[in-house]
């Protein structure tokens, strides 16, 4: 007779009781999770967040209140817990997982690692850290009313990272700086304006007119001299926008005269721009003044961020967000930097106003407040109701791991509506490793192309193994017979070599470079293709496993698609591209081993013809299967799911 302890077997009830969970982010799933965990029978577990609450938490993440804004989402949550099942011993870490205090010995400590977060790279550095210690991994996202499940364990499923997925979606800097066509080209010239005044300059993210244009073939002398007059207002050199902003002060009347009048005046001598589009209409602060009042241009009903305001008020709204900022600025001192964020209200406001003030300009409708935050902070509205789902599966595939039953565990999605055998809950078989994937491979290996008569060091460290391949802390040695050292992770040892080109330590094409990552306890080999024809903005490539290298897409009744978590301003995809249906209410959840595997899954809507993509978390475009690579549709990019 078998002895239950509650709703498990005793066996399985001791297992939950004595094994110790690491829960990896307190948000939107985070708070579900910990709950169910707990009301489970989990005694002992562990929770790590760096986020701090914020209001716009409070109307799904239930273990927080208002009186807990400002506060730890790990320890508020801990708290919280600790109130309805005080026998749980529960450690809480207000810091990030990326920090190396937490190495794989640390990783080594728990039975089972739960992912609640909400970025990719600290997503990828779990991953990395769970093969590492070869501790099962039960990674989980989810994108409005769609979610995903799935486990991860060394040398029997695909990690996180078998599968490429898509960078984030960018625009040519001439696009953003010269001929802005849709509002999220604004919004994007926003952001990088924001940093351009007030917080860390990036030569990438320039706001001014682009002179080397390619499209705009004018004679330089010519619009010079047409400029003339645009420049001797406000007596503006074109210096650095910083730097001619701290001269005037952070005055809001000249910086918006340089913004909206001065520069715009300077792309219309541009011409060749304007022949095909409609050209852009300079604004001048004292006209705009003589404008309808600010309460009479209102347009919308509904909340107050949900209103657009007329060119007037956007104008009022960015004189005063300047003056917020610039005094946000002195207090930080001599050298000191704001950063962006979406949920801190000045930073929004000039970015709002900004923003609209260039649509205006441009011959775009302006958009609401509310609007700009969701397409500058990436988001798709979080629905409580789906975390909860996603977290209730999260314990079931845990009960199955610790029940030995690691065969049983599925990737789970959770769909909009039920697909044609009247499922919203679709498990499908987990896919084995990716013998190529350059993370869990037995020898990872990647290719790179790029220029090594241009690419410096330093952009081989940041951009590609840190941001594109997701490291923490490389070093780098040249297979070159006398193991130079080209990158050391110890501060200041190798940073002479930083602005040097690649070309001159000997790099050449048919390179190889060995990389290791002793935090994540990761060793690659990067092959180095030489090319001088990169695309126009492209640095570098990776071969093979690039996203954009995948075989076209087979004819089948519904794309692969992947799903993703995350806090308001960005969120990760699981780790495949799988399939899921949409709309509905009725959960039917059915686990049979007759479910195909993730990778080969088809599920067709009811019309049979119409194709839908789930959104890659951090990225806002769906994760693509080798297989099957589905093209962003105009209406999903740029957006980024929330938790």
């Amino acid at each position: 007779m078998v002895q239950l302890v509650g709703s498990l077997r005793k066996e399985l009830a001791d297992s939950v009781s004595s094994c110790r969970l690491l829960v990896v982010g307190a948000g939107g799933i985070g708070c579900e999770l910990l709950k169910n965990l707990v009301l489970t029978g989990f005694r002992n577990i562990e929770v790590i967040d760096l986020d701090t609450i914020d209001v716009s938490n409070l109307n799904r993440q239930f273990l927080f209140q208002k009186k807990h804004v400002g506060k730890s989402k790990a320890q508020v949550a801990k708290e919280s817990v600790l109130r309805f099942c005080p026998k749980a011993n529960i450690t809480a870490y207000h810091d990030s997982i990326m920090n190396p205090d937490y190495n794989v010995e640390f990783f080594r400590n728990f039975s089972l690692v739960m992912n609640a977060l909400d970025n990719r790279a600290a997503r990828n550095h779990v991953n990395r850290m769970c093969l590492a210690a070869d501790i099962p991994l039960i990674e989980s996202g989810t994108a409005g009313y769609l979610g995903q499940v799935t486990v991860i364990k060394k040398g029997l499923t695909e990690c996180y990272e078998c599968q490429p997925k898509p960078t984030q979606k960018t625009f040519p800097g001439c696009t953003i700086r010269n001929t802005p066509s849709e509002p999220i080209h604004c919004i994007v010239w926003a952001k990088y304006l924001f940093n351009q005044l007030f917080g860390e300059e990036d030569a990438d993210q320039e706001v001014s007119p682009d002179t080397a244009d390619p499209e705009a073939a004018w004679d330089p002398a010519e619009a010079a001299a047409r400029a003339g007059a645009s420049n001797q207002d406000g007596d503006i050199k074109r210096v650095s926008t910083k730097e001619w902003a701290r001269s005037t002060g952070y005055d809001p009347v000249k910086i918006f005269n340089k913004l909206f009048k001065d520069d715009i005046m300077y792309l219309l001598t541009m011409d060749k721009l304007w022949k095909k589009r409609k050209a852009p209409q300079p604004l001048e602060w004292a006209e705009v003044q003589k404008l309808a009042c600010p309460q009479e241009e209102v347009s919308g009903t509904g909340l107050k961020d949900q209103q657009v305001l007329g060119v007037r008020g956007h104008s009022h709204l960015f004189s005063r967000s300047v003056e917020t900022l610039r005094a946000q600025l002195a207090e930080k001192g001599e050298g000191g930097e704001l950063t962006w964020d979406k949920d801190d209200p000045p930073a929004m406001d000039f970015v709002t106003a900004a923003a609209n003030l260039r649509m205006h300009i441009f011959s775009m409708n302006m958009k609401s407040r509310f609007d700009v935050k969701s397409m500058a902070g990436n988001i798709i509205p979080a629905i409580a109701t789906t975390n909860a789902v996603i977290a209730g599966l999260i314990v079931l595939e845990a009960l199955k791991i610790l029940s030995g039953d690691l065969e049983q565990c599925r990737t789970i999605f959770l769909n909009k509506q039920p697909n044609p055998r009247k499922k919203l809950l679709v498990p499908c078989a987990l896919d084995p490793p990716n013998a190529s994937c350059y993370v869990c491979a037995s020898k990872p290996e990647v290719t790179v192309r790029l220029n090594v008569q241009k690419t410096q060091v330093l952009s081989l460290q940041d951009k590609i193994l840190k941001e594109k391949l997701g490291m923490v802390a490389p070093d780098v040695q040249i297979e070159d017979g006398k193991g130079t050292i080209l990158i050391s992770s110890e501060e200041g040892e190798t940073s002479a070599n930083n602005n040097r080109c690649l070309s001159e330590f000997g790099i050449r094409n048919g390179s190889r470079l060995q990389v290791d990552d002793f935090l994540q306890d990761y060793t690659l080999l990067v092959n180095v293709l030489h090319c001088e024809d990169l695309p126009k903005d492209v640095e570098f490539e990776l071969v093979g496993d690039a996203p954009d290298k995948a075989p076209p897409q087979t004819s089948t009744p519904e794309e692969g698609k992947s799903i993703a978590n995350g806090s308001e301003d960005s969120a990760q995809p699981s780790t495949s591209s799988k399939a899921a249906p949409a709309e509905d209410d009725d959960v039917l959840i059915v686990d049979s081993d007759e479910e195909p595997s993730s990778s080969a899954m088809d599920v067709a809507h009811e019309t049979g013809s119409h194709k839908r993509k789930l959104q890659d978390a951090e990225t806002g475009e769906g994760v693509a299967k080798r297989k099957r690579l589905e093209q962003p549709s105009a209406d999903d990019d740029d957006i980024i799911a929330l938790d």
